[in-house]
């Protein structure tokens, strides 16, 4: 294992780039590298109950937050329940071609109208047979008459902000709020070439985690932790010389894959991260036959590129390496992750789990793309158990036993914090940047005035 090299030493993301098959997005050759300090993160904000109630007012009820995708509700009737702490809204399509979300809760005596997914006619709650139709007119009461205080417009269910982007539904319970084109700042502009629009939810599996959601999504902002965590993969991805963008609230990381790590030094074998990228992907390594003055990173893409065309009838002829290769992680802030590329199609998300500080709602979603244009329905959620792992979902395949690996340092994490003697953490300036850089665009939010 090599010691103590610089950052000068490492290849960089962009030379890597320059040796792309195909033409790369002008927007992952463009690098965006801030000076953010070296002040500590305080600790406390990880496990207190009054920074949670803090979070709760002024991020989570301020903020655009994604919900769910278009393709979770395609028919009219077709609704899911968003839940955050303990704020909880239904999202719903009224009509073929409109979008509301509504307060989860009945105007009578409190009652959640709907739990988890499905389809109704009506909003009726389960408790009074209160019933709202879908755009959130009041419809029916039982013995009207006792309730001559009662007026249908004042009994409106309360709308939250609704708006759409590449297939996304995003809801923001501020009224006041500001766009959602002008929340999501450049990153629009960036996924111009990706169109996530045409992709589909094939796996989505959920779990609570032992951590505070701030904790869990720090572990997904930095490839720092490759050498301890995930060492098998160190011959086919370049951690320590990832790639980290930082923009107005959001973020981007770029990590590539098919080059070793500078941890192990010099590549003695050209195929040997071509190879291994081969292995983990679950793609027979013995069909690369790599010469001596052949891109490793080129074959590994076009191997990819066969297997999708085979395997998923998807044509990515004219893909770059780097998004059938890398991971490629875009930070939409407050909580969602969401990684563009064809061959690592992947989503996070992180949520507070009720209002208990010391754990979190932790989901992960594979964004398939769609066989000749048609639309799958989207992946119904997967529950795991306290007891169950990631790796025990065959969906995910070869990104299971990664998950497994990040999500046995949580716990660890969320006692360390506690029983630290340290007032704060430390973080990289560079390997680190993202996740500095997310507590301070959060900072901003719970420091401003009401």
């Amino acid at each position: 294992m090599r010691k103590n090299f610089s950052r000068d030493e490492m290849e960089t993301v962009q030379e890597i780039l320059q040796t792309d098959s195909r033409p790369v997005p002008p927007v992952l050759k463009q690098e965006s590298v801030k000076n953010l300090g070296t002040a500590d993160i305080p600790r406390e904000i990880f496990f207190s109950p009054e920074y949670h109630n803090l979070e709760v007012e002024k991020l989570w009820k301020k903020v655009w937050q994604w919900a769910c995708r278009e393709e979770n509700i395609p028919n009219v009737g077709d609704y899911v329940v968003y839940d955050v702490a303990d704020l909880s809204v239904i999202v719903v399509r009224s009509k073929a071609d409109k979008i509301q979300a509504f307060y989860n809760s009945c105007l009578h005596r409190g009652t959640q109208l709907c739990v988890n997914e499905g389809n109704t006619l009506a909003l009726k709650c389960p408790f009074h047979s209160w019933t709202w139709k879908l755009d959130g007119t009041l419809a029916h009461i039982p013995c009207r008459w006792d309730f001559e205080q009662v007026e249908d417009e004042a009994f409106r269910l309360p709308e939250i902000k609704v708006a759409t982007w590449q297939g996304f539904v995003f809801i923001n319970f501020d009224p006041n709020c500001e766009s959602l084109e002008s929340y999501l700042e450049n990153v629009p502009e960036h996924f111009q070439q990706f169109a996530l629009q045409e992709r589909f939810i094939a796996a989505h599996v959920a779990k609570v985690m032992p951590a505070n959601w701030k904790v869990a999504l720090g572990a997904f902002l930095e490839g720092y932790h490759v050498i301890a965590t995930h060492p098998q993969i160190l011959k086919f991805s370049g951690d320590a010389n990832s790639q980290n963008d930082i923009y107005g609230r959001h973020n981007r990381g770029i990590m590539p894959f098919a080059v070793q790590s500078p941890h192990l030094g010099k590549p003695r074998d050209p195929q040997t991260a071509a190879t291994g990228l081969m292995e983990f992907m679950g793609i027979d390594p013995e069909i690369l036959q790599i010469s001596e003055d052949m891109n490793p990173r080129a074959y590994a893409a076009e191997v990819i590129r066969q297997n999708f065309k085979q395997n998923l009838e998807v044509d990515c002829s004219t893909v770059s390496d780097t998004e059938m290769l890398d991971i490629i992680s875009y930070f939409i802030f407050p909580n969602l992750m969401i990684f563009p590329g064809v061959g690592q199609p992947f989503m996070f998300r992180f949520k507070p789990y009720g209002n208990d500080p010391d754990s979190c709602i932790m989901e992960f979603l594979v964004l398939q793309p769609c066989t000749s244009g048609v639309m799958p329905p989207a992946a119904k959620i997967h529950w795991l158990t306290s007891e169950e792992n990631w790796s025990d979902v065959p969906e995910l395949r070869q990104a299971g036993p990664v998950l497994d690996q990040d999500a046995s340092n949580l716990l660890l994490l969320q006692k360390g914090l506690k029983a630290s003697a340290k007032p704060g953490i430390t973080l990289g300036n560079y390997h680190e940047s993202r996740i500095r850089h997310f507590h301070q665009v959060l900072d901003k939010y719970l420091s401003e005035s009401a």
